[in-house]
């Protein structure tokens, strides 16, 4: 079994099928853990910090929440590669594979400080919107983003590794660790004497450094595949076409970084830090919400490479298409009744709601639900390692978004408005996807909106019709709220089965319910028996 120890014999003996729903259920355990803490973490740290030091945070030191999405790019570029070669069965690539990777990331590392070390000169140089007093605070928060940076990028070979071997239980013990140490923080930062928005960036920094050397530990002694060994396993040839892979995906994800992190800053520029701690309420919601899909998808992207690796591409698009309507309705499921509620949702979470933070909240949810349905298409795509047409374009896209925003706000426009254009270039990511995933992977337009778009746009026009009935006739309250939760579960759920999946759908949903019950009734007489 090579590379396959203890831990992963009975996970590679199931079907992707089984392993998928099995990887699934241990990150949702995880996430429910996780959701309440971090709800009860921001508050802590909204209440300690103040509006004002909590926007600063999400205004200079935000980049660290954006750098998730760099490392998860990053780390779907070498786990392609991973995954690719476990699909063919090649240990050996799989090591050179690694320490390439391992090569590569630690050059991306040390470029992109340089770069953020120079943009810091010109960003506390005017452009950002400051008070004085708290400009020493932000400069040092700066440099504390820089060390989390750098240590966040050089995990990335490990999070590859982890993940396609879909060794989904570790990345929830992780994921759970990091929360833990996260509450730690909020509470010494709520009781320090110490200037508390140092204090807190100092100690999210130092979370990076103690998960990295925790994934070094566990991955060297758990896979064969991990030795760090440039000179016995490195190919010109094989960086070459990783670095160009790498190039083209980090093009696309740095793009949608700089631009998320510039419209942080011409909100700052232009309404100043109340409004950045408003963006950061909408980042922290919108991000919550997006686990409960991309927590499916951690455990189905590792499948849709591997059967590409094993040259079965109709398995790999079937995949894909159930994966997007999944990814839909479990993101979807919880969207719509919290844009309904969002008003009385965040006046229990939050002492103090701050200005324009529901407004930002619903649009932010909305832009996110319109590019779930197409969501595992660039998986499709980076499968087949031609990634280069659709980055370039996504590129493009994101990059005319705050150009248009800037002049929307020099004649006048309202905050909300970079949502509304974040909307629109939602929209056009979407048709993107659609387009290359048609030219280069063949999966045709039809299928594409039969089996996946018409289905999760009824049920999403129909479960949100139905939901909004309590919210016209009751007045806000937990009474409206438990209603619009109820209906929803009801309708949703409903159509969701009859509706929104196929006959093989339903079949296969059917099989994996049915033996995940007779596995835990299997269990339970066992545990029973022993006692």
């Amino acid at each position: 079994m090579g590379d396959v120890k203890k831990g992963n014999i009975k996970q590679h003996l199931m079907s992707p099928a089984e392993r998928v729903a099995v990887n699934t259920g241990i990150l949702y355990a995880r996430m429910g853990i996780t959701i309440f803490i971090t709800l009860f973490v921001t508050r802590i740290i909204l209440d300690s910090l103040g509006a004002e030091d909590f926007g600063i945070f999400n205004l200079i030191a935000g980049a660290i929440a954006m750098l998730t999405f760099l490392n998860t790019a990053m780390a779907g570029a070498s786990q392609r590669f991973m995954s690719y070669a476990q699909g063919e069965g090649d240990i050996k690539k799989q090591k050179y594979i690694f320490n390439v990777s391992i090569i590569l990331h630690l050059s991306i590392a040390i470029l992109v400080i340089i770069i953020i070390e120079i943009a810091g000169y010109f960003l506390f140089k005017g452009v950002l919107s400051i008070p004085e007093g708290r400009l020493h605070a932000a400069k040092v928060i700066y440099q504390f983003m820089l060390v989390s940076t750098f240590f966040t990028i050089i995990s990335v070979p490990y999070d590859a590794i982890i993940n396609a071997h879909e060794n989904m239980l570790f990345v929830a013990i992780l994921s759970i660790t990091e929360t833990i140490f996260k509450l730690a923080i909020a509470i010494f930062v709520s009781y320090t004497s110490s200037d508390k928005l140092i204090s807190y960036g100092l100690l999210m920094a130092l979370i990076s450094i103690v998960l990295l050397f925790i994934r070094q530990i566990y991955c060297h002694r758990k896979y064969v595949e991990v030795q760090i060994h440039p000179k016995r396993y490195f190919k010109i040839p094989l960086f070459m076409e990783m670095t160009s892979y790498a190039g083209w995906a980090l093009l696309c994800t740095t793009t949608s970084i700089v631009t998320m992190q510039g419209m942080s800053i011409l909100l700052n520029t232009f309404f100043g830090v109340i409004v950045n701690a408003a963006q950061g309420i909408a980042n922290q919601i919108s991000g919550l919400l997006m686990s409960f899909s991309n927590t499916m998808l951690k455990a189905l992207n590792p499948v849709i490479v591997k059967s590409e690796g094993g040259k079965n591409r109709e398995l790999m698009l079937k995949a894909s298409l159930t994966g997007n309507k999944i990814s839909f309705y479990l993101y979807a499921f919880f969207a719509i009744p919290t844009i309904i509620e969002m008003p009385f949702l965040l006046s229990i979470w939050l002492k103090e709601t701050p200005d324009f933070a529901i407004i930002f909240c619903r649009l932010s949810l909305f832009k996110t639900l319109i590019q779930q349905p197409t969501i595992t298409f660039y998986t499709s795509i980076a499968a087949t390692g031609k990634v280069k047409p659709n980055s370039i374009v996504d590129s493009i896209l994101w990059s005319l978004l705050l150009p248009i925003s800037y002049v929307a706000f020099r004649m006048g426009s309202t905050p909300e408005v970079i949502y509304i254009n974040l909307i629109i270039l939602a929209l056009s990511l979407t048709l993107s996807k659609i387009y290359f995933v048609y030219r280069i992977v063949g999966l045709p337009i039809r299928r594409i909106f039969k089996d996946t778009l018409i289905p999760c746009f009824i049920v999403a026009v129909i479960s949100t019709s139905i939901c909004i009935i309590p919210n016209l006739l009751l007045s806000e309250g937990l009474l409206r709220f438990f209603s619009v939760a109820f209906l929803n579960s009801v309708a949703f759920l409903t159509l969701t089965f009859f509706v929104g999946l196929n006959d093989l759908e339903k079949k296969q949903f059917t099989l994996i319910v049915n033996s995940v019950f007779f596995k835990v009734k299997t269990i339970c007489r066992t545990s029973f028996v022993k006692i």
